[in-house]
């Protein structure tokens, strides 16, 4: 059953009774519904973040601190939460537990893209749509065929989105690049749990090593055999970390 979160700004999914213990944040493309096994029996919340499932989407292109200030409301029922976040959500809680470590008992991560792996340089754009590019600033390449173009040349992630989440996906992969995500995990100031599928193919387990080594108090997990959903392919190892800090 769907609940009212954050003042009714969010919907999601509420575990228990509040206040909330613990505050989950799925994937992209994902909803709430991926942490119904790792929540189960916890005084928990798992939103819809803006433009997923049942939450509309924003505005505007969100940064990753945008959603983390839409987010907060529900880490602010009670005692500080343990905050777990997957792929996109980690992003979001790691710039959340920055800016209100007041409000972050332990950060639980996985299967987030914090960093480039290392040796691994930022992608580049097909020469064909560079070249596209190139025409529309001239005026000899509509808009739309531009468009087209670049849904073409882009990411599955980049070709289902519609619309804003558009703008707000470039904007958080460009908050990879531009180390944001870097700063905000240095000053991090609570426990930090990273537990990783070894194979995650979109944030492989050198991407937790790094991140583990930006942080001053990490614990890395690698699971076996595991991929990038770890939410629902690996829910027990997730709930282990979660307990550990309840």
């Amino acid at each position: 059953m769907l609940s009212a979160l954050a003042g009714g700004r969010l919907l999601g999914a509420r575990h228990g009774a509040p206040p909330a213990r613990v505050v989950a944040l799925h994937g992209w493309r994902r909803t709430h519904t991926d942490f119904d096994t790792v929540l189960a029996g916890l005084d928990a919340v798992a939103p819809d973040l803006p433009g997923f499932g049942a939450t509309p989407p924003p505005e505007a292109a969100w940064c990753a601190l945008d959603y983390a200030e839409a987010v907060l409301p529900v880490c602010e029922e009670g005692p500080p939460v343990v905050l777990l976040g997957h792929s996109f959500g980690g992003r979001v809680a790691v710039v959340l537990a920055a800016a209100h470590p007041e409000r972050v008992a332990a950060l639980v991560l996985t299967g987030t893209p914090l960093v480039r792996p290392p040796g691994k340089r930022a992608p580049r754009s097909p020469l064909g749509y560079r070249l596209a590019r190139r025409l529309n600033r001239l005026g000899l390449l509509s808009d739309a065929r531009l468009d087209a173009r670049r849904r073409k040349a882009g990411s599955e992630d980049y070709r289902q989105a519609v619309g804003v989440m558009r703008d707000v996906l470039v904007r958080a992969i460009a908050e990879t690049d531009d180390g944001t995500y870097r700063r905000a995990l240095a000053a991090v100031r609570c426990p930090v749990e990273l537990v990783w599928g070894e194979r995650d193919g979109a944030a492989p387990p050198a991407v937790a090593t790094e991140a583990a080594a930006l942080t001053g108090d990490a614990r890395v997990t690698i699971l076996p055999g595991v991929g990038h959903l770890t939410p629902t392919e690996a829910p027990a190892a997730l709930r282990a970390a979660v307990e550990r800090h309840l």
